[in-house]
């Protein structure tokens, strides 16, 4: 045994005894993890959640991209076989990015069929991956026996509800959102209201006017009724014939105990909840560490201009050469330094104020006292700490939430959003000057950023309290809504009201009969009189 093993070993010891003697309530947590921002995310729980004593167990199947199996960490890992090679993964996400990008430009009509056809490719290699997993035996009884206190996945990759279910311990889900909130509210029972809600996608706020709430009302509709983000038939039969009972993806999948969304108030347009819903947005967001040397004397030589920070992701790694220059040529003929995240050819328009990095510290930059505006792609996580650091941004969406995330900071007013494609260096530098030289953008950023700051507990403490929670109480049936026993017709009192219609209806037929019957009689009364 190494040194590096002898030290992870003692280190996994000390969480465990620290554990013991702290609240003896120490759990055993198996995880189901999706890949990229997703798995960023959800490490910082697991992290967390291994430093207070528990054991975390990963399920890393064979074609994981960014989840390392091999690196030493007090997380352990469960290696398991599936079909899919980790090139043929790498490559259908390429693809995915790719694809969603250019139908991001389609109408709204073609838009969305070609963005299920999309997901439902996605689903069928998701559901490879689960019937890799269920169907292994020896990996099977290996979680059994390990007797596991509770299942964290993330509701947007299917199969963790059903081990959930097969292994009979419960569900946490950790999810950002679901298109048109289709999970949410057909699994998790979660209200809506389109009046004020606007729907993901819709890139609108929560201040509509008459004509945005026609379209909201429109894309409620579209994804209620015939938007699917996974091929639920297939996933109804395949869960059915699993359990050995007829049951559906949704069924499976409402029986959560508790919903961490990563999401907050600061970022997030306010909407009902129910008590098992927990918002834990900006969970993985901490203080700025101090930037390597040679980055920080760049940084320091920006003077009282300060410093732009300019990240697209990680995702996103070709750029074409005239969209790369129109941006550096932009960039050239700002006061403040750049830091650009960019691993594709020099442009040739690159003015001696920017410099580029394969990779960058985004946080630490975030965090500096000289940073003045960071130039996103709009990914959740990076707008976080921009929203932590209190930074304006420039938003400049490509796919996914990007577009809806950033319309929500700019209806915070906290960002100006430019498209990508149809951008010229004058939009670029006028959106620069503007969150830079306007103060009030930086005074909406730093608003949202006390709001993020100005909790009773912070985030990540209320996600890993409410995975302990779970654990101690074998769940959390009483926060649990009766709304998952109802029928949909009974969830909207149709049969009250048409019983009380029929009430009515019986009602006014026979006290209408009785005025008939009445007015019958006084009339034969009056003839009678009449006669003589």
């Amino acid at each position: 045994m190494n040194k590096m093993s002898v030290k992870w070993l003692s280190l996994l010891l000390l969480l465990q005894l620290t554990c013991y003697f702290s609240s003896g309530s120490c759990g055993k947590v198996l995880v189901w993890p999706v890949e990229y921002s997703h798995w960023l995310n959800m490490k910082t729980i697991l992290d967390e959640l291994a430093t207070r004593g528990h054991e975390v167990t990963v399920l890393t199947s064979s074609a994981s991209i960014l989840i390392d199996s091999n690196k030493p960490s007090a997380i352990k890992f469960e290696p398991f076989p599936v079909s899919l090679t980790k090139d043929d993964f790498e490559n259908f996400i390429k693809y995915f990015i790719e694809k969603w990008k250019n139908i991001a430009k389609d109408s709204f009509w073609t838009f969305f069929p070609a963005l299920k056809s999309l997901f439902w490719e996605s689903s069928d290699i998701s559901m490879k991956n689960c019937k890799d997993v269920v169907s292994n035996k020896k990996l099977m009884t290996k979680l059994h026996k390990s007797k596991f206190d509770v299942v964290l996945a993330d509701a947007i990759g299917p199969c963790g509800e059903l081990l959930a279910e097969l292994l009979k311990v419960p569900l946490v889900y950790s999810l950002r959102f679901s298109p048109g909130y289709s999970i949410e509210k057909l699994s998790g029972k979660l209200p809506f209201p389109p009046s004020y809600v606007p729907v993901i996608f819709s890139e609108l706020s929560d201040h509509m006017t008459f004509m945005e709430r026609v379209k909201n009302m429109i894309y409620v509709l579209y994804f209620d009724f015939w938007f699917q983000i996974f091929n639920e038939k297939k996933w109804n039969q395949f869960y059915s014939e699993v359990l050995g009972r007829p049951t559906t993806l949704s069924e499976t999948m409402g029986k959560a105990e508790i919903w961490l969304i990563r999401t907050y108030w600061d970022f997030e347009f306010p909407y009902p909840l129910l008590p098992n819903f927990e918002f834990v947005g900006g969970l993985h967001c901490k203080p700025a560490k101090p930037l390597p040397k040679e980055m920080e004397e760049f940084v320091q030589s920006s003077g009282e201009n300060g410093i732009v920070v300019f990240s697209l992701g990680s995702m996103v790694s070709n750029m074409t050469e005239e969209r790369a220059n129109v941006i550096a040529s932009a960039l050239a003929q700002i006061p403040q330094k750049v830091i650009w995240r960019y691993d594709g050819k020099k442009p040739g328009t690159l003015g001696p104020n920017t410099r580029l990095y394969e990779w960058i510290p985004q946080n630490d930059l975030l965090g500096h006292p000289k940073t003045k505006a960071f130039i996103t792609h709009g990914g959740a996580n990076g707008i976080y700490e921009a929203i932590y650091h209190g930074i304006p941004m420039v938003g400049i969406p490509l796919f996914a939430d990007q577009p809806d995330n950033i319309a929500h900071v700019k209806a915070k007013g906290a960002a100006v959003r430019l498209d990508f494609e149809t951008m010229s260096r004058t939009d670029l530098l006028s959106a620069l000057k503007q969150v830079i030289n306007n103060p009030s953008y930086k005074e909406k950023a730093v608003w949202l950023s006390i709001i993020q700051r100005d909790q009773p507990i912070k985030p990540l403490d209320r996600a890993v309290f409410w995975i302990e929670f779970v654990m101690r109480h074998k769940g959390a049936k009483h926060l649990r809504p009766a709304v998952h026993n109802l029928t949909w017709f009974q969830y909207h009192s149709l049969d009250v009201i048409g019983f009380l219609l029929a009430c009515v209806a019986t009602a006014v037929f026979v006290l209408t009969k009785c005025c008939l019957f009445c007015c019958q009689k006084f009339a034969k009364i009056g003839k009678k009189g009449k006669r003589e």
